[in-house]
């Protein structure tokens, strides 16, 4: 059965840095060009970054582009989001989803003083 876990989030104050990884099993993993979402508190969903299954090519939201990273290693099966500067406006549910919407239950991120 497939799965995706998120871990790594909490609370951080402005200015810091977070790094998010997603587990995944129970599915061929380097085969899935993977995302990261994130869902701010009372709003939908967005969408942050992307990456190919062989980890190239990583598209970034203009609002995330020069302080995240996304990266993956298939040899362990994890996705990462590398969050630096982060900002009040970053707080959010993030979560990792394979191109067909399959997610995790996603890691929180709240970002103040």
């Amino acid at each position: 059965q497939a799965r995706l876990v998120e871990s790594g989030g909490g609370l951080v104050q402005p200015g810091g840095s977070l790094t998010l990884s997603c587990v995944a099993s129970g599915f061929p993993f380097s085969h899935w060009d993977m995302m990261w979402f994130r869902q701010p508190p009372g709003k939908g969903a967005e969408w942050i970054s992307g990456i190919t299954a062989q980890g190239k090519s990583p598209t970034y939201d203009a609002s995330v582009k020069g302080r995240f990273t996304v990266s993956r290693d298939n040899a362990k099966n994890t996705l990462y989001l590398q969050m630096n500067n982060l900002k009040p406006e970053d707080t959010a549910l993030y979560y990792c989803m394979r191109t067909d919407e399959k997610r995790g239950e996603g890691t929180q991120v709240t970002v103040s003083s």
